[in-house]
C-alpha cells in the first residue's frame, strides 16, 4: 500500500513537472518557428496543459481500467468547480465576470452532450468521434475569436525569451519522456490502491487521481484570487473542463471502449452537472463568489467525497 501511494504521488509530481517542461518547450519552439501568438495560445498551450490528464486516461484504457479514465475526467470537472472555485473564495471574493458567459454556455452544452452519450452505457468509437467532432467545432470557434484578441507573446503561459536552441530540445525531450512514465506510475499505483481498499477504479479516479490532476488549476486560481483576477481563473477552469470532456474522453474512447458504471449514471454525472450549473447566477449577474458560498462549495465537495468512500464505489 505504501509503495502504491508513493507511485501515485511520484506519478503526479512527474506529470506536473513534465507537463510544464512540455508546455514551455513547445510554446517557445512554436514562437521561434513564427507561429502567431494567438494560435500558440489556443492550441499549443491548451493541448500541453491537458497532456497529463490525456496521458493518464490513455494509460488507464490501455491497462483495462476504463473506469479510472472516466472517473478522472468526471472527478476533475467536479473538483474544478467545487474545490478550485471554493478554496480561493475563502481568501477573497472571486468576481467571475460576464466575459466568460459564452464559454460557460459551451461547457454546459459539452456536459449535457457527454451525459447523453454516457447513457448509452459505453463511450466507444462512435461516441468518441462525436466528442472529438464537438471539440473540433469548439477549437475552430476559439481560433476565430482568438484572431481578434491579439494575444501578446509575453502573455502566453510558458513563453520565455531566454529559452532557445538546444535548451528547447531538452525541455521537449524531458516533457515527452516524463509524461508517459508519470502516467504509468499513477495508473499502476491507483489500480493497486483500488484493489487493496476494495473500491472500484472509478472511485479512485473520482477522488485521488482527480484531485491530483486538478492541482495546477487550484494553484492558478488561488493566485488569481489574490490578484483579484477571478475572470481569468474561471476561463482556465472552463477550458480545462471542456478539454477533459471533449478531447480527453474522445481520444481515450477511440483507443478503447469505456463502460460507464451504473453508479456514475445515478450520481456522479448529476453532481458534475449540478456543480457546473451552480455558477450560473454569479456569471450572469456579475455577483462575486463570497466566503460563505465558497465554504458551501467546499463542504459539498467534502460531503461528496465522504459519500463515495462510504459506499466504496
Amino acid at each position: 500500500m505504501l509503495i502504491d501511494l508513493l507511485l501515485v504521488a511520484g506519478g503526479l509530481v512527474l506529470l506536473l513537472v513534465a507537463g510544464d517542461f512540455l508546455v514551455r518547450g513547445a510554446v517557445n519552439l512554436s514562437l521561434r518557428l513564427g507561429i502567431p501568438a494567438f494560435m500558440v495560445g489556443m492550441t499549443v498551450v491548451a493541448f500541453g496543459t491537458s497532456a497529463p490528464e490525456l496521458l493518464v486516461s490513455v494509460q488507464a484504457v490501455l491497462a483495462g481500467a476504463g473506469g479510472l479514465a472516466l472517473g478522472n475526467v468526471v472527478g476533475s470537472n467536479i473538483a474544478n468547480i467545487l474545490l478550485v472555485m471554493g478554496a480561493p473564495a475563502l481568501i477573497a471574493p472571486v468576481l467571475l465576470g460576464r466575459e466568460n458567459l459564452r464559454d460557460y454556455g459551451i461547457m454546459i452544452g459539452a456536459t449535457l452532450l457527454f451525459m447523453a452519450l454516457a447513457y448509452t452505457g459505453v463511450i466507444g468509437l462512435w461516441q468518441a468521434l462525436v466528442l472529438l467532432a464537438a471539440f473540433g467545432l469548439f477549437m475552430a470557434d476559439s481560433i476565430i475569436r482568438g484572431r481578434k484578441a491579439r494575444i501578446a507573446v509575453e502573455e502566453l503561459e510558458g513563453a520565455d525569451p531566454n529559452l532557445r536552441g538546444p535548451k528547447i530540445g531538452v525541455y521537449l525531450a524531458l516533457g515527452l519522456i516524463g509524461l508517459p512514465i508519470g502516467a504509468h506510475m499513477l495508473v499502476s499505483g491507483a489500480v493497486d490502491i483500488a484493489e487493496t481498499l476494495g473500491v472500484s477504479d472509478v472511485v479512485i479516479g473520482l477522488t485521488i487521481v482527480a484531485i491530483g490532476t486538478s492541482l495546477p488549476e487550484l494553484a492558478t486560481t488561488l493566485m488569481a484570487a489574490v490578484r483579484r483576477e477571478g475572470g481569468v481563473a474561471l476561463g482556465n477552469i472552463l477550458g480545462s473542463n471542456l478539454f477533459n470532456l471533449l478531447l480527453i474522453l474522445g481520444v481515450a474512447g477511440v483507443i478503447g471502449p469505456m463502460t460507464v458504471p451504473p453508479e456514475m449514471l445515478r450520481l456522479d454525472l448529476w453532481v458534475m452537472l449540478g456543480a457546473a450549473l451552480v455558477l450560473a447566477p454569479f456569471i450572469w449577474t456579475g455577483r462575486p463568489v463570497g466566503r460563505i458560498f465558497g465554504a458551501a462549495l467546499l463542504l459539498t465537495y467534502g460531503g461528496y467525497l465522504w459519500f463515495l468512500f462510504l459506499n466504496g464505489g
